[in-house]
């Protein structure tokens, strides 16, 4: 009972923090765009197997991308795991450079079983992120100089409860609900600067979003031989349509009169696309498991603007509506030396992979970027008890498609820790 007054306190504190830090983790200037940046949802196993999650199947560790995994945990088993990441992040465009590094949260989650034949998990995740401020100056021909500024920051979350059930001996299938909430702000300025009669304008637009969300996926194994087994798994998230708010705010001034400003609440169209993935992992002997996954996101088949004649409020909340589909390919291994060996050194578990992804933002009606990204690190057994601490690098390189683009370069560090308690049995005292 103490064990289990301490996990519970552990989670309220820490979802407490993980909501407080979720924001502003990021200063990517293409975080301008859309949603933001879509999170890496993966937990400390995946993160540094490249991702890999649709046929990951561990009863070890919690994997929320694929609901049905959750039947692979076993009747005595208590997982609670949490995770945070240190990133450093070098942008450049042309002879002009940037260092940026922040913090962030990334996951929080428990796992247990309902029964022989189901399972269950409860989290919190962040979805997207919006960080960035990006100013210049024009001087027009009449020697009139303007000033730009762009900011932005907020994001979405997501509280997840979710339910994994073998409805065949080597069938899993599982289902997530969310509830997905946050507030995207964006916010353009023009200043003249040494105009006195010249005005200043500045817009905040709010968009607020309060709604559910739905992840299905199953799972199913096959065994090769004795030592062998493949698993193939698959997700699916139907598309939906999000109840939000949209404030725009303006405030015009001139520094010899008063400032006005005024508020609209306007109609926002905000949707979710269909999401579709696929993948496979190979486990040979529990000691070695390689895999691949798979997915596309059909962001060019939703809506994302304002419902508006005013073209400025169109152009302050988003340049351009043309979306397109997102994909991602990774793959990843994990290989444990040996199972039953004395040594520390034989039951850590290293892991290696690599993705590439594109993105589902256009720049005026061009695609943006791609991403490329390595990863690497090791689940570290935690002495005297079963729990895992997970340690990952990352490197992403996001190259811009175009010469007016910007590139990122991206070193990140993410720790997890995995608590695996034995639950739901009674202890024998002679």
């Amino acid at each position: 009972m103490v064990g289990f007054k301490h996990t519970i306190w552990a989670l309220l504190l820490m979802m407490v923090t993980g909501t407080a830090i979720a924001q502003n983790n990021t200063n990517s200037p293409y975080t301008r765009y859309g949603y933001g940046d879509l999170s890496d949802q993966s937990f400390g196993n995946s993160k540094a197997m490249g991702g890999i999650a649709f046929g990951l199947r561990d009863g070890a560790q919690i994997n929320p991308t694929n609901p049905a995994s959750y039947t692979a945990i076993d009747s005595l088993t208590f997982l609670f795991e949490g995770g945070v990441s240190l990133q450093n992040m070098n942008i450049s465009n042309g002879g002009v450079k940037m260092n940026a590094k922040n913090a962030s949260f990334d996951y929080l989650a428990m796992q247990f079983r309902l029964a022989p034949w189901m399972g269950m998990s409860v989290g919190l995740l962040p979805y997207s992120n919006i960080g960035y401020s990006v100013s210049d100056s024009q001087t027009g021909n009449d020697g009139l100089v303007t000033s730009r500024s762009f900011t932005g920051d907020g994001g979405l979350h997501q509280m997840y409860a979710g339910i994994g059930v073998k409805v065949l001996k080597n069938l899993s299938i599982g289902v997530n609900a969310s509830y997905f909430w946050g507030d995207l702000t964006r916010g353009r300025a023009v200043y003249y600067p040494g105009e006195s009669s010249s005005y200043s304008y500045q817009r905040t637009m709010v968009a607020s979003i309060s709604d559910y969300k739905l992840d299905l996926g199953a799972q199913y194994t096959q065994a090769l031989n004795k030592k062998s087994s493949l698993t193939v798994g698959a997700v699916y998230s139907p598309k939906h349509k999000l109840n939000n708010d949209y404030s725009s705010t303006v405030l015009m001034a001139a520094q010899t009169s008063n400032q006005a400003s005024y508020q609209d609440n306007l109609d926002t169209t905000l949707e979710l696309p269909n999401t579709f993935g696929i993948g496979f992992t190979y486990n040979y002997d529990k000691r070695l498991t390689v895999g691949a996954d798979y997915s596309l996101q059909q962001w060019s088949k939703t809506k994302f603007g304002v419902v508006t004649n005013d073209e400025n409020v169109r152009q302050d909340f988003n340049e351009t509506f043309d979306y397109c589909d997102r994909t991602k390919i990774s793959v990843g291994a994990e290989y444990i030396p040996n199972l039953i060996g004395r040594s520390y050194f034989a039951h850590i578990k290293y892991r290696l992979g690599a993705y590439y992804t594109t993105p589902y933002y256009k720049i005026d009606g061009k695609k943006a970027s791609r991403e490329y990204g390595v990863t690497a690190g090791f689940g570290l057994p935690v002495p005297r008890s079963r729990s895992i601490l997970s340690i990952s690098g990352q490197f992403v390189r996001v190259k811009g498609l175009e010469t007016n683009m910007v590139n990122e370069n991206i070193f990140r560090v993410s720790i997890g820790l995995t608590f695996n308690e034995r639950w739901f049995f009674k202890r024998r005292v002679e």
